[in-house]
């Protein structure tokens, strides 16, 4: 049987992926996407994410659907909300339309990247096993159905846990000390008012020391929030989170002598609760140069939420690739060196201010920190 090859690969279908195969389009170069999800509906895509008017919002740009991105702005989802754990609204800074930084759902954005290729770019269910070099700077890279293709370039936008990392690095994502508990609160201006009041019209941190409520207010009219816990990394292993009760009675036990109306952001939740540790790359990952293979996102630079820049990393990094690939064509290692020499100290600042922020946002004198934050910004 005759190895399929593709010129250029992209594995991982998420916004960075999406975005560099619509980069890559509108400049008139061709790429295959292969995703492990079986379809584009196989699961939801999260929450709200806020694009960032220096990172996400460029890549938009160049990705030419910056425009049809604003008509799906969540108006009013910028506005943010700082609370103690007596629920004591600390700060409540309204979103004006000024801000730089429109919340989307993530659903949404990834749909717009989806609709905007040439039918057939993603190959659905394509889970890879790994990869291996070939002469000339090519791959070959394996399925979990047992099949195979050769690329010329292999670009690895498969998340934390990337199958094409190794090729480039031996690091692995390692625990930051937090875990969340992720639940939501369906059509809660009605079913759950007062968890509609507590969040507000778009974000907030209820935060104490090592522990605290995040939330977002989505498009559809639900709450999504995040308890975040200050724990071992194992703390959740004795913990059955297929008994949503128990799980919920488990959790709301950091939380005891914190105000009711926090506390019913999970305690009223609907549907089953997710747990989730944090994991981050080791703050300055990089690599040397190796031929025919480079990595974007959560494989290159995974780091904890708390900067909130993850998703809008990934989009730029795409668009920088994608534009660096575009001018220079013929000569892929010109394009990888110049794509990799700004991605390094990018993703290192980040990384180190995202861990700084985790840092902040649940040390002993929460939520001051966040405040001052805020007030630094005037």
């Amino acid at each position: 049987m005759t190895t399929p090859h593709h010129p250029l690969a992209i594995i991982g279908g998420g916004l960075g992926g999406l975005t560099l195969a619509r980069v890559l389009h509108v400049n008139g170069i061709e790429a295959a996407v292969f995703d492990l999800d079986a379809s584009p509906a196989a699961r939801t895509q999260g929450g709200m994410l806020d694009i960032h008017d220096d990172t996400g919002q460029p890549a938009l740009r160049a990705a030419g659907l910056y425009e049809e991105f604003r008509a799906l702005v969540n108006t009013g989802g910028e506005a943010t909300r700082v609370l103690d754990r007596a629920a004591t609204v600390l700060l409540d800074d309204p979103d004006d339309g000024t801000g730089g930084r429109p919340e989307i759902d993530r659903g949404q954005l990834r749909d717009l990247l989806l609709n905007s290729l040439p039918e057939g770019t993603v190959r659905w269910g394509a889970k890879i096993t790994g990869a291996r070099p070939l002469d000339g700077g090519r791959h070959e890279v394996t399925l979990t159905d047992g099949t195979s293709f050769t690329t010329d370039l292999l670009i690895g936008a498969d998340g934390a846990w990337s199958r094409v990392r190794p090729l480039l690095s031996d690091a692995l994502p390692a625990y930051t000390g937090i875990s969340f508990v992720e639940a939501d609160l369906p059509d809660a201006d009605l079913r759950h008012p007062v968890s509609a009041e507590v969040v507000g019209a778009g974000m907030l941190m209820a935060l104490g020391a090592g522990k605290g409520f995040l939330g977002h207010r989505e498009t559809d009219g639900s709450l999504h929030i995040y308890v975040a816990l200050a724990v071992p990394e194992d703390e959740f292993d004795g913990v059955d989170f297929t008994d949503t009760e128990a799980a919920k009675t488990y959790t709301l036990g950091h939380f005891e002598d914190w105000d009711k109306t926090l506390q019913a952001l999970l305690g009223d939740a609907e549907g089953p609760l997710t747990p989730r540790r944090i994991h981050a790359l080791p703050i300055g990952h990089r690599w040397d140069r190796v031929p025919g293979v480079t990595l974007l996102g959560d494989a290159a630079h995974l780091m904890s939420p708390f900067a909130g820049v993850g998703a809008n990393l990934a989009m730029l990094d795409a668009a920088e690739l994608g534009l660096a690939l575009a001018a220079h064509p013929g000569d892929t290692e010109a394009a990888l060196a110049a794509y990799e020499e700004k991605l390094f100290p990018r993703s290192e600042e980040s990384a180190a201010d995202s861990a700084a922020s985790g840092e902040m946002m649940f040390r002993d004198d929460a939520p001051q920190g966040i405040l001052d934050m805020f007030a630094s910004f005037g």
